[in-house]
């Protein structure tokens, strides 16, 4: 059955830590796609960043 996750965090490095620990715990899970998201935004004199990523993949033990 084809399945989504979707990952958000505050900086990259994040993002990136939390997606391969996703994959590297479910390494059944084929990786269909990623779509890689960034946003920014002003609050008085802070800028906060958003890194977002959608994983479409396979989980093979629900078909």
């Amino acid at each position: 059955m084809v399945q989504v996750k979707v990952f958000d965090e505050e900086h990259e490095d994040d993002l990136t830590d939390a997606i391969n620990s996703f994959l590297q715990e479910n390494q059944a899970y084929e990786l269909i796609d990623i779509s890689f998201s960034t946003a920014v935004t002003a609050v008085e004199d802070e800028q906060i960043y958003c890194f977002s990523a959608l994983l479409v993949y396979l989980d093979k033990s629900l078909d």
